[in-house]
């Protein structure tokens, strides 16, 4: 079941636009437009803004970029938008791209129409993004809170606070914590086995998710992780033969799996609280791991 760096990369963004592009039609489906849309995690979904940092996890370079009209590298990790971008203008919040919050041009209207605070290498454990010194989840938390001062400044609280509730936050974070993190370095395999350490993600996206309640958000989604044995990274450091024998690793898809199971359980049972006490307030589960893993299994219908 091989498959090339280059088709893999492609299923991985294309699919991932699907899949968002399936959850944003069920938000917009809700009573209410949406407001905004406000961006956390990764590479994924982050559009430049490890450009503004010191770190050398960058992207502002060819051929990065090479699928935007005039062929600039911005710092996606990517050939042109990302699935956020896709997103963004869909649902007519954007013309065209979602910026990254350090950019320093952004004006208020761009930040009320949504950012991404995402950084490149980043993740729920607070070790990896320290690795290569990318911007922790929590302080892409505290940029959102100095976001909201900013709208609040020049707009008012009341409006910002309506604003806020109608706003879609979504978050797309984890595959660094294992595949650069727990697989890569043994820092963390010393103090905790694969299920230990998947709990601690998960207690890590809890506090995130009570993070954004308390701020008043009302539509919230979580990612799950891909296939991570299908990582072009993953086959090139563990396949016995990283020149001729690039098939899927399934021992680290598989805890991929595991991983997405017991997020799901816990967003759940997060919902059913929320039920009780924050009527209005609904976690999405967006599944990138299905939707991969079938485009890899069957490529050939998909002409890869």
């Amino acid at each position: 079941m091989g498959i090339s760096n280059t088709h893999l990369f492609l299923s991985l963004v294309q699919i991932f636009i699907l899949c968002l592009l399936c959850f944003m039609a069920k938000v917009e489906a809700s009573n209410q437009k949406l407001s905004g849309f406000y961006v956390f995690g990764d590479s994924t979904v982050d559009p430049g803004n490890n450009n503004y940092i010191k770190t050398p996890f960058r992207s502002n370079f060819p051929p990065y970029g090479r699928d935007f009209s005039n062929q600039v590298p911005t710092g996606r990790f990517t050939n042109g938008r990302l699935a956020t971008d896709y997103i963004a203008s869909y649902v007519g919040l954007k013309k065209d791209v979602l910026p990254p919050y350090l950019d320093p041009n952004l004006r208020i209207e761009e930040l009320m129409t949504g950012v991404s605070f995402a950084s490149a290498g980043s993740g729920f454990d607070p070790l990896t993004p320290s690795m290569t010194n990318v911007i922790p989840i929590e302080k892409q938390l505290e940029y959102l809170r100095e976001c909201r001062k900013r709208l609040e400044d020049a707009l008012g609280k009341r409006r910002i606070e309506n604003h806020v509730k109608n706003a879609v936050f979504f978050l797309s974070a984890g595959t660094n914590d294992f595949v650069l993190n727990y697989f890569a370095i043994p820092a963390r395999r010393k103090s905790y086995s694969i299920l230990a350490y998947q709990q601690f993600l998960i207690q890590h996206v809890r506090e995130f998710i009570q993070d954004l309640l308390a701020e008043g958000a009302r539509k919230i989604a979580i990612s799950g992780v891909p296939p991570m044995g299908c990582l072009p990274f993953m086959i090139t450091l563990n396949s016995p033969n990283a020149f001729f024998q690039r098939d899927c690793i399934d021992k680290y898809s598989s805890i991929a799996r595991d991983y997405n199971l017991l997020l799901q359980h816990e967003l759940h049972a997060m919902q059913l609280q929320l039920n009780m006490s924050t009527p209005d307030a609904k976690i999405y589960y967006v599944d990138i791991y299905k939707p991969i893993a079938d485009m890899i299994q069957m490529r050939k219908r998909f002409g890869l």
